[in-house]
């Protein structure tokens, strides 16, 4: 399985995607805007990553303007969330069998790249 999770109005996930171009090596390119995202693929991105926090984007701007830097979240707080609201996403996330790489650091894309390669 080779998932890329994005939202192209996103200028930062536009440069990594034309950077690493995943639908040309046989990535499906998932618009999290327009089809969300499914609690199955979020669930297989926690498996990897260890967390909901560890997808958990803390630069969205609802998440100041809703009071949740405030808050002390859960791992179910974190989930609910970021199914409600695709903002709540670092992205791109790239999801493949046996890893996944979520936000644009460069090691995250880094790995991204190898991943893709494989």
């Amino acid at each position: 399985m080779k998932k890329a999770f994005t939202l192209p109005s996103c200028k930062t996930c536009v440069r990594i995607f034309d950077e690493l171009k995943p639908a040309e090596q046989g990535c499906e390119v998932v618009d999290i805007k327009a089809e969300g995202i499914s609690a199955v693929d979020l669930d297989q991105m926690k498996v990897h990553a260890g967390s909901y926090e560890a997808l958990f984007s803390r630069r969205a701007m609802k998440f100041r303007s809703m009071g949740l830097a405030d808050q002390s979240l859960t791992e179910a707080d974190y989930r609910r969330l970021i199914l409600e609201e695709y903002t709540f996403l670092k992205r791109p996330v790239f999801l493949f069998d046996d890893s996944v790489c979520a936000g644009s650091a460069k090691a995250s894309v880094e790995a991204a790249r190898k991943a893709l390669q494989k």
